[in-house]
């Protein structure tokens, strides 16, 4: 399979910054925002080989108007060092304005602190430019598969909310609300706070929460456990989001070493509740 770096496509026909590279019909449709116009024509022609229409731009400031004129796109790829407005300003531009596409940053910066980033400003993922294309295309699959529905879901009816205690989550549209109050989670969090909800009680793993959001077998992070802190900065943010329409929420418990459940707030043996704690049980169970 092709890198995300250059090909060896004659950039005279390639498509200009702006315009799509059209298939008769398109997986999706995906926004690819970059300013190395190399990097961005020769990866618009690889996706467009994929099946995907491809909208370019080489900057933030476009792809902003583009979005506010009423365009629309299934997924938007984003550099992150780009002139004048980087990647993660226009991520925060798109969340304060309404725009609540999937975004996956592609990017050079392979730093976790990046990616925590990247992942805290409601990016569904972090892809490093290093990385093969059959990476990417996988966590562009995951993405349209997410939004279509599988199909066991299209055979028929099935019960729109799901209730447990003070949760509700309305699986028609993916939305939580908790004691009645909409929680703002993206559509990962969504999934993750699903995962554990419909297993109550029930010890979920690092690994398995990490495979909902990036597929399975997609490693991250440094060492072969590097992915924890991935799932425990998603953790994180979801808790954070609960807590601000009820700051007494702690239902989200941790099993040290090996993952989280979702239990009735009263706690456990060996089971924290607190972030920081997290961080520190986990590492001296990992020990």
């Amino acid at each position: 399979m092709s890198q995300m770096s250059i090909n060896d496509a004659s950039l005279n026909s390639l498509p200009k910054a702006g315009m799509s590279a059209m298939t008769e019909a398109a997986v999706a449709r995906v926004a690819l925002v970059d300013d190395d116009d190399l990097f961005r024509e020769s990866l618009s022609l690889n996706l467009a080989d994929e099946g995907y229409e491809v909208i370019t731009f080489d900057r933030g400031e476009p792809a902003l108007d583009f979005f506010a004129e009423g365009g629309s796109v299934d997924i938007v790829l984003l550099d992150w060092r780009m002139p004048k407005m980087d990647g993660i300003d226009v991520l925060r531009q798109m969340r304060s304005r309404g725009i609540d596409l999937p975004v996956i940053f592609l990017t050079v910066l392979s730093d976790q602190i990046y990616e925590e980033a990247a992942l805290a400003g409601g990016a569904l993922d972090f892809v490093e430019k290093s990385r093969s294309l059959s990476i990417l295309l996988k966590r562009m699959r995951l993405i349209v598969d997410g939004s279509k529905g599988t199909p066991e879901e299209a055979e028929g009816p099935k019960e729109s909310v799901y209730a447990l205690g003070n949760l509700d989550l309305r699986l028609d549209n993916s939305r939580a609300l908790w004691n009645g109050k909409r929680i703002d989670l993206t559509l990962t969090e969504f999934n993750i706070v699903k995962l554990m909800a419909t297993r109550p009680e029930e010890d979920v793993s690092y690994r398995e929460i990490y495979d909902l959001v990036h597929g399975k077998g997609f490693l991250a992070g440094y060492g072969p456990s590097g992915y924890r802190a991935n799932v425990r900065a998603f953790i994180k943010r979801i808790r954070q989001k609960f807590r601000v329409v009820d700051a007494e929420f702690d239902c989200i418990e941790n099993y040290p070493g090996f993952g989280y459940r979702w239990g009735n707030g009263t706690g456990g043996t060996g089971r924290t509740r607190d972030d920081d704690a997290d961080v520190m049980a986990d590492g001296a169970a990992a020990d």
